[in-house]
């Protein structure tokens, strides 16, 4: 097995496998959860469920992972930039509502950074762990670049972007229902300000304008955040 394992890993290990083969599973997730509508069979989760395991099987390090397919890595730079476009469809929707907009997300920054960074020093965490949490709720190329700066852990960052995205994700319409949210602009928000990109995604599914608001709070979080990051560093 594992001599099989060595002469197929220059085959799979090369870039064009690498992306066809994480784009494969990702598609492979958006069939199986438009044929089941399982919430907690997300095309991102079931992406991961296979990925990981293959590369322990094959032995294919995160590093080279990485390395060849990092073209998926720059395109989140522009993925969330295209969101603009849907927000222009939706303008009337934002005029009018800028000051509460900002206020929502201003606050939703303040929480999302206090809260794990206390959460995780009542615990005992180290600085390490905690700079790689504070930036969990905004995208990930954000939150890479904030935890570099305060000494966090890049990868291990990307980690939690993906487990709170993913988490927020499938329970946020269900808590957002519960305590009985019914306004789009407040849902949009709070899945954007929370889950970023995949609670867009999740938004999206629920409505246009909720998509289109939870886009723009992506942006919003993003840059609060990362005013707010360097005041928090006082309490890692």
């Amino acid at each position: 097995m594992n001599n099989l394992s060595d002469q197929l890993r220059p085959l799979i290990s090369n870039e064009v496998f690498m992306l066809m083969f994480v784009m494969g599973t990702f598609l492979l997730g958006v069939f199986i959860y438009k044929r089941t509508k399982i919430t907690l069979l997300q095309p991102l989760l079931i992406s991961m469920i296979i990925i990981i395991p293959f590369l322990k099987i094959t032995g294919i390090d995160y590093p080279t992972f990485y390395q060849q397919t990092r073209i998926l890595n720059f395109m989140l730079g522009p993925s969330v930039v295209a969101l603009g476009y849907i927000l222009y469809a939706q303008i009337e929707q934002i005029k009018g509502n800028v000051i509460s907009i900002l206020t929502a997300v201003f606050i939703g920054s303040i929480v999302g950074i206090l809260s794990v960074v206390l959460v995780a020093k009542a615990f005992g965490a180290d600085h390490l762990l905690i700079a790689s949490l504070a930036p969990k709720s905004v995208t990930t190329p954000i939150a890479i670049s904030l935890s570099e700066k305060s000494g966090g852990v890049p990868a291990l960052t990307a980690a939690f972007v993906v487990i709170c995205g993913i988490f927020g994700g499938l329970v946020g319409p269900i808590i957002l229902r519960s305590i009985g949210i019914k306004s789009k602009i407040a849902t949009g928000l709070a899945m954007g300000s929370s889950a970023h990109a995949l609670g867009t995604a999740r938004a999206m599914e629920i409505g246009a304008v909720e998509g289109a608001i939870s886009g723009l709070a992506i942006g919003i979080m993003g840059i609060m955040t990362a005013l707010m990051i360097p005041f928090a560093e006082r309490l890692f």
